[in-house]
């Protein structure tokens, strides 16, 4: 391009060339020869420009070609390089949908975690009360009965109850079984003097008077502290009076007064005595 700028057109060349004869032909310079002879001149200064001119114009599209050439040269690898960077643009895109998906996938599978771990917590706990209950269930456990306080397995006082609340029925036999029973499962409870107790009260209900003397006894010799022993004292001599065996009964009587004076039962004694014959 900057090179035909530099070249004067072929139809300014000539448009000079005629300018340049016309002029002796005013001025009457020239005869036909050397019109002719001007004319052929003039022909072939034109064609030698014309020929340069071609070959400026090849040099110069052959120069235009090349920084073409050059230029493709310049420009494929940076569309090579720009297709490439969008390629790995996409696959970048993709590594990231990618990513989301196993985020969001290990974020349900975290919250499922949560909610198994949670459940399973639960059971645990539900489990570990359910032990301590049944625990519980046979654990000893402190009790208090006829002002004596000591520890009974839970069957124990379960079956001690039962005995007790059948004799309170007026079940008498039943009650005399049960706790005949409760004494032979369960000889070194704390239930067992009351156990005898409430064994001879039952025995003397159903009139087996020398059974219940000997249960009585029995409370008595054991723990002669206990707060059922006056009472025990008094069945005795009851049990007695009712196999009219006096003279036993009238001392069994004194015996209670003398070993308990201050009770209840001793004051009843005293009565007994006094509306006993001698």
């Amino acid at each position: 391009m900057k090179i035909l700028k530099r070249i004067p057109s072929l139809a300014a060349i000539c448009m000079g060339v005629l300018l340049c004869a016309a002029l002796p032909a005013q001025a009457g310079l020239f005869d036909d020869d050397e019109a002719r002879k001007a004319i052929l001149d003039l022909r072939q200064r034109i064609d030698t420009l014309s020929k340069v001119t071609e070959q400026r114009s090849a040099q110069q599209s052959a120069e235009q070609s090349a920084e073409a050439a050059k230029l493709r040269e310049q420009i494929t690898p940076l569309q090579s390089d720009n297709a490439s960077f969008k390629r790995g643009l996409l696959d970048l895109q993709n590594q990231i949908e990618s990513l989301r998906a196993d985020v969001a996938n290990l974020r349900g599978q975290n919250e499922q975690l949560a909610r198994d771990l949670a459940e399973l917590q639960r059971r645990q706990k539900d489990i570990a009360q359910g032990v301590d209950e049944r625990i519980r269930k046979f654990e000893p456990a402190k009790v208090a009965v006829d002002g004596r306080e000591f520890s009974a397995d839970p069957a124990e006082k379960r079956e001690f109850d039962a005995a007790l609340a059948t004799f309170r029925k007026g079940d008498f036999a039943p009650a005399q079984t049960a706790f005949v029973d409760f004494i032979r499962r369960y000889p070194n409870s704390g239930y067992v003097p009351s156990a005898l107790f409430w064994l001879g009260n039952a025995q003397y209900a159903t009139r087996d008077y020398k059974e219940a003397i000997s249960n009585f006894k029995a409370l008595i010799a054991a723990t002669p502290d206990h707060v059922r022993a006056p009472e025990a004292a008094l069945s005795i001599a009851n049990c007695q009076i009712e196999l009219k065996d006096t003279r036993a009964a009238r001392k069994t009587l004194e015996d209670l007064q003398k070993a308990y004076p201050q009770s209840e039962a001793a004051a009843a004694a005293k009565d007994r005595l006094l509306k006993m014959p001698r």
